[in-house]
């Protein structure tokens, strides 16, 4: 009628039960919200389990203990520190101030000695002597960092690219070492050491539109890096060992670490619609040309020193201020790092020592001393 009030119209959503088809159930009406396009994480590669760094870390604490099983300090030397461990006790401080072997067992083991590289033929001495270390001390050092760097390594690029990578840069310090330090034996890790220091630097460089805070990671790196070859200016270190294994791993860090730009976004999460095989891999054209040089650069400097090692170069005749590299001389310490040499006589149980370096002479008694026991007091005559 008009005037009357229009009633209200309700609209219901049923829904019938069949086990009472004469009861009718209102059901809420459900708010619909606008779906927002869902985001879903997309994975770029797949990390590895990283074995072969630690496998290598393993190596080289075995070959340690093995070192100090045939050094055995009792048997062949006249005094020797925490004998509580019997042949595995370490030489005197003066011998060898890291706690280690002696300089014989070392030599017998595989370091690197170029004497016996060039005049015997003993080539794989620029191999072996990466697995060897000087002391404790010098063994903790590099494995700490072979751990560090080397795990996050492996996890991104697998164990076959990081393990040639390792090795190779092993060898290229211990090149560069031999063709600038030949009077003394050379042995550790740490040319592999920084070898990985200088992939890591490449391969930032080589990948550098894919990593978010670049110039802070660039950064931070060349920091631990000039402080690590820093710290190789200081006597009885051997830098050339690690500016030949850094270098040597920053030209492999372009061969075997670059990664294609487009395919690998460096983002956590990606649109519904991406779709990562639509976005084929592509290097760039700087990628191509690092690649070539690099390799390039590589071969020939690594073939180019080995022929000159074997042939007995010394390559201090071609730069007088090379030396400089690896220890720069102060008031607090000497550079001088000449190898001891002494002239000895036995008569009977009395044994003559004369240093050649400072003319400095000692009697002791002893019986039928060992080669190893006349080392050890020559180096303590001459020091």
């Amino acid at each position: 009628m008009p005037g009357e009030p229009r009633p209200l119209e309700i609209h219901l959503r049923v829904n019938s039960k069949r086990s009472n088809a004469n009861m009718v159930h209102p059901v809420a009406v459900e708010t619909v919200y606008p779906v927002q396009p869902q985001r879903q994480e997309v994975k770029h590669y797949r990390k590895w389990f990283p074995w072969l760094i630690p496998l290598f870390v393993v190596a080289n604490i075995i070959l340690f203990v093995i070192t100090m099983y045939v050094n055995n300090c009792p048997h062949n030397s006249v005094s020797c520190i925490a004998t509580f461990l019997g042949r595995f006790s370490f030489q005197p401080f003066k011998e060898n101030p890291l706690l280690g072997p002696s300089s014989l067992t070392l030599q017998k083991m595989g370091a690197l000695d170029v004497s016996r590289v060039v005049h015997r033929h003993q080539g794989w001495r620029l191999i072996s002597c990466m697995w060897l270390h000087g002391g404790v001390f010098h063994l903790l050092a590099n494995m700490l960092g072979i751990l560090v760097i080397g795990i996050r390594l492996e996890q991104e690029f697998g164990f076959v690219l990081i393990g040639l990578l390792f090795v190779i840069s092993g060898f290229g310090g211990s090149l560069l070492s031999a063709l600038f330090i030949q009077s003394n034996i050379s042995v550790g890790a740490s040319g592999a050491l920084f070898g990985l220091l200088g992939g890591m630097l490449s391969e930032l460089i080589t990948n550098w539109t894919i990593y978010e805070n670049k110039l802070a990671a660039l950064l931070t790196l060349v920091i631990i890096i000039v402080i690590n070859l820093a710290v190789g200016i200081l006597p009885h270190v051997d830098n050339f060992a690690h500016i030949g294994g850094f270098l040597t791993g920053f030209l492999l860090g372009f061969v075997f670490l670059i990664r294609p730009q487009f395919g690998w976004v460096n983002q956590r999460y990606a649109p519904l619609n991406y779709s990562p095989e639509r976005a084929k891999p592509k290097f760039k054209k700087y990628q191509c040309i690092l690649w070539v040089l690099s390799l390039v650069i590589l071969v020939v400097g690594l073939s180019v020193g080995l022929v000159a090692l074997l042939r007995g170069v010394d390559a201090n005749d071609h730069c007088s201020w090379c030396h400089y590299l690896s220890c720069v001389p102060t008031s607090k310490w000497s550079c001088h790092t000449e190898p001891s040499y002494c002239v000895s006589n036995q008569l009977g149980n009395q044994l003559n020592v004369t240093c050649s370096s400072n003319g400095k002479s000692s009697t002791y008694f002893m019986q039928d001393p060992t080669s190893s026991q006349i080392q050890q007091l020559c180096t303590q005559l001459c020091s």
